[in-house]
């Protein structure tokens, strides 16, 4: 595997040394249970989870206190959408007879899709759809206009999974608080990336994944607004404020907070140099495929994101050529390795050739310029290849 180039830092970045240390750590010498109460073992796996409580607060303006640990994004999600509806069916189906709204972009991860349709499909939730343009932004005035009808929950990401896009979180929970509408911001791809600020942007949920920012898969975590408590799914202990029981992955845990206290520290520098990075990728590919074109938003993106399509050319055809040197994707990697076209690039309304031309690449904090020049170099080849067969 080390000889082939990793660009895919949307679906999981490699684990900093540094983090891995600590989790290792964890594992093997401080090994004890958080909730073991009476000896010193279980008394330090306790104090590491506190000082991660800190970290991971510290990095998104948060109170320690909000913080909720679970295995990733996902089963945060699931945990907020399915909790919250659950603490409104009283009133909207006993007292109204009706479900309960939920105000979706419909450009979200799979995670918060698959689990609102889920809720809709039994007749507890009626989902209303948001308005996208063809950059993935959503359409402000709209959101204005549905949340002003009420709303048990508002789904909007900070920043997409597959086009890179970044929505103005500030705006949309201000929107959402002026209407008094819980706000479930999926952060996965933008903790550790872009600043975030979840006591002054109007946020009530907020989920974040460690494996999207250089700690280890399966340790994630969901903020809940003090005053906010949505009904547990979760049961057998209490742990977690009673909100999701099990025993706390405290390696997985130290691992989240000491990536969060990293971020903070480089996120800036970092950022910056994977943005250059990024936009010399992006000048390489065009310079050689002149109808090459790059989706999304790209005056508001993450650094790290270059999305593009090369019409009339199938994705499929140049992962074929490039697999065993060059780790890219044609989309988002949430959806068990069914391939099937992006939801996203859908709902933004691009035309077939565009969707089926897409290949997301993602560069991170480890990507070299060499190993930049090298994949566009594999792109190249690759697209005058099939060019020839045509």
């Amino acid at each position: 595997m080390t000889n082939i180039i990793y660009l895919d830092y949307h679906s999981t970045t490699p684990v900093d040394p540094r983090v891995a240390e600590k989790v290792m750590y964890y594992m093997t010498t401080d090994f004890g249970n958080a909730n073991s109460v009476d000896h010193g073992y279980g008394d330090t796996a306790a104090q590491a989870v506190k000082k991660a409580r800190q970290q991971i607060a510290g990095l998104i303006n948060a109170s320690p206190k909000e913080i909720i640990f679970t295995s990733g994004a996902t089963e945060s999600i699931n945990l907020v959408i399915q909790g919250q509806i659950s603490t409104s069916l009283d009133y909207h189906i006993v007292r109204q007879n009706t479900p309960a709204k939920i105000i979706v972009s419909p450009v979200e991860h799979k995670a918060v899709l698959d689990t609102c349709k889920a809720l809709a499909k039994k007749g507890l939730a009626e989902i209303i759809w948001l308005k996208v343009n063809q950059q993935a932004q959503i359409d402000l005035e709209h959101l204005e206009k549905v949340c002003s009808d009420g709303a048990a929950l508002l789904c909007v990401m900070a920043a997409n999974n597959e086009v890179g896009t970044i929505y103005p979180i500030k705006k949309i929970g201000a929107i959402a608080s002026s209407h008094n509408i819980p706000f479930l911001c999926d952060a996965s791809q933008a903790a550790g990336k872009i600043p975030l600020n979840f006591q002054d942007w109007g946020i009530t949920y907020l989920a974040i994944s460690g494996h999207k920012f250089y700690a280890p898969k399966g340790v994630g975590a969901f903020v809940v607004r003090n005053g906010y408590s949505p009904q547990a799914m979760i049961y057998g202990g209490g742990h977690e404020q009673g909100l999701r029981s099990g025993t706390l992955n405290v390696p997985g845990i130290v691992g989240l907070g000491e990536a969060c206290r990293l971020r903070g520290l480089e996120m800036e520098t970092d950022e910056n140099a994977i943005a250059f990075l990024r936009n010399q990728f992006q000048t390489l590919l065009q310079e050689q495929i002149p109808d090459l074109v790059v989706n999304g938003d790209l005056n508001n993106r993450l650094s790290g994101n270059l999305h593009i399509s090369i019409p009339d050319i199938p994705n499929s055809a140049i992962i074929a050529r490039v697999r065993h040197q060059l780790a890219i994707s044609t989309g988002s990697a949430c959806s068990s390795g069914v391939v099937a076209p992006s939801h996203v690039l859908q709902a933004m309304h691009l035309s077939e050739n565009i969707i089926e031309g897409a290949l997301r690449m993602g560069v991170g904090k480890f990507t070299t310029k060499a190993e930049i020049e090298k994949a566009s170099s594999l792109i190249i080849s690759a697209v005058n290849d099939i060019h020839q067969l045509l």
